[in-house]
C-alpha cells in the first residue's frame, strides 16, 4: 500500500544487526532487491573492515552506524537503546527488522518506545538451549523480551521454531519464511563449473594436497562449540589408519572468546595431514577442490556453509542440530551424527573416505537438493511477499 499523500514514495524499512558485517555477509544482494520496493536503511556497529561503507556501495542503500555490543554492557546498551530510539523517531519507518540477539533486544525495545508500527525479529539461532544456570535463565529472559516487543517473530528454521515453542518463549505466531535461511543461496555464484580442473589441481598442489587425496573441508570459526576439538582428535585417528586423506581448516580464531585448548592446537599443528589456510573471503575455490564438508558444530541457526557446500556439489557430514539437520537428509546428500561424539565422527568420516560409491551418490544429489529448496530468488520473493503482507495489515 502506497503512502496516500505521496503515492510514488517508498515506505521505509530499517534492518539492524549488532555487527554491520552480519548484514553485509548474511544478506548479500537481498537489501538491494528489497530497496526496489522499500527505502532500506541498514544499522549496525562498524569496525576496521568498514562494512557499512561497503554495504552502501554494493547494495545501493543508506546506512547508519549505531554501536551495539554483542556482550552485555549495561552502560553501552543503554546508550545504544537511546541512539536507536532517536534514529527511529527521526526516520519514521513503517517497520524495523532485526537479526542477531543483542540487536533484536535493543531494536525491538527502541522501536516499541518510538512507536514504530511493525517490529519484526528473525531468530537466526538460539544460544540459551546450550547454556546452564543463571546465564541460561538470563538469555531466555532476553529472548522473551524480544518477542514481547516484536509484532512479528520469524524463526530461521524448524529447529529454532521448536525450541521457541518448547521453552514457551512466546505465544505469538511463529512463521518460517520460505524453507528457512535468511538469504538463500546464490546458485550462479556457488557453482562448481566456474572452477576448471586445472585451477583445482593447481590450488591443491599449492596447499600440499595430492590429486589422489580425499579432502575433507571444515569452514567456520575455530572455536570449541563448532566441534573443532572432536574433529581434530577424530581426524588424527583417521589419518593414522589411512594415508590418502587430508583435512583443510578454513576460518579464523582471532577475537574469539570460546578459544580452543592448547592441546587441540598442538594436535592440529603436529598433524601434517591437516592444512590450516586461515580466513578466506571467498571460500568457493576451497570448496571446489574438496570431496566432502565436515561440520560437527554444537549449535546453529541455519548454517550457510552447509548450503554453500551443497551448492558446490559436496556431500556434508553434519551433527544432528538445528539447521544442519534441515539441510542434510541422511543418506541422500550427506550423513548426520550426534554432536560432541568423537567416535561417531570418526566412523562417518571413514565411511565417506572408503566408500567411493556412497560419496559419489551423495555428491550427485547435493546441488539439486539445495537448488530445489534454498534458491535465493525464492527466498527473496517470500521475504518481499511477507513485507507486503505486513504493510497491508
Amino acid at each position: 500500500m502506497k503512502d496516500q499523500k505521496h503515492p510514488h514514495k517508498k515506505k521505509k524499512v530499517i534492518r539492524t544487526a549488532a555487527l554491520s558485517g552480519s548484514l553485509y555477509i548474511l544478506l548479500e544482494g537481498q537489501l538491494r532487491f528489497l530497496n526496489q520496493y522499500y527505502d532500506i536503511l541498514a544499522i549496525g556497529s562498524d569496525d576496521e573492515d568498514r562494512y557499512l561503507e561497503k554495504m552502501e556501495q554494493r547494495e545501493g542503500i543508506r546506512t547508519k552506524e549505531v554501536t551495539i555490543e554483542r556482550k552485555i554492557n549495561i552502560v553501552q546498551d543503554l546508550v545504544s537503546l537511546y541512539r536507536l530510539y532517536w534514529v527511529f523517531r527521526k526516520e519514521k519507518p513503517f517497520m524495523v527488522h532485526s537479526i542477531t540477539p543483542k540487536a533484536g533486544l535493543l531494536t525491538m525495545m527502541a522501536a516499541y518506545l518510538a512507536r514504530v508500527p511493525k517490529r519484526a525479529h528473525t531468530f537466526t539461532g538460539l544460544i540459551f538451549p546450550t547454556q546452564t544456570g543463571a546465564m541460561k535463565k538470563l538469555l531466555l529472559f532476553f529472548d522473551k523480551l524480544i518477542c514481547r516487543f516484536a509484532t512479528h517473530v520469524y524463526p530461521e528454521g524448524n529447529g529454532v521454531k521448536n525450541d521457541l515453542l518448547a521453552y514457551k518463549v512466546t505465544k505469538k505466531p511463529l512463521k518460517i519464511i520460505a524453507n528457512g535461511n535468511v538469504n538463500g543461496i546464490d546458485l550462479d555464484k556457488f557453482d562448481p563449473t566456474l572452477f576448471s580442473e586445472e585451477e583445482n589441481i593447481q590450488l591443491r598442489k599449492s596447499i600440499g594436497i595430492n590429486e589422489s587425496d580425499i579432502l575433507f573441508i571444515y569452514i567456520g570459526r575455530l572455536v570449541n562449540d563448532k566441534g573443532v576439538n572432536e574433529l581434530a582428535y577424530a581426524f588424527g585417528e583417521l589419518c593414522n589408519k589411512h594415508s590418502n586423506v587430508k583435512l583443510m581448516l578454513v576460518g579464523s580464531y582471532e577475537g574469539e572468546t570460546d578459544l580452543l585448548p592448547s592441546s587441540t592446537w598442538e594436535k592440529i599443528k603436529a598433524n601434517k595431514a591437516i592444512h590450516y589456510v586461515g580466513h578466506q573471503d571467498d571460500v568457493r575455490p576451497y570448496l571446489a577442490i574438496s570431496d566432502a564438508l565436515v561440520f560437527p558444530s554444537y549449535r546453529e541457526g541455519f548454517p550457510n556453509v552447509v548450503l554453500e557446500a551443497g551448492a558446490m556439489g559436496l556431500p556434508a557430514l553434519v551433527t544432528d542440530i538445528n539447521g544442519s539437520n534441515e539441510i542434510v537428509i541422511e543418506g541422500k546428500n550427506g550423513l548426520i551424527i550426534p554432536s560432541k561424539d568423537e567416535k561417531s565422527l570418526l566412523n562417518a568420516m571413514e565411511n565417506l573416505l572408503t566408500n567411493d560409491e556412497l560419496r559419489t551418490q551423495l555428491a550427485q544429489n547435493a546441488r539439486h537438493m539445495i537448488s530445489s529448496r534454498f534458491n535465493k530468488d525464492d527466498v527473496w520473493a517470500a521475504i518481499l511477499k511477507e513485507y507486503q503482507t505486513i504493510e497491508n495489515e
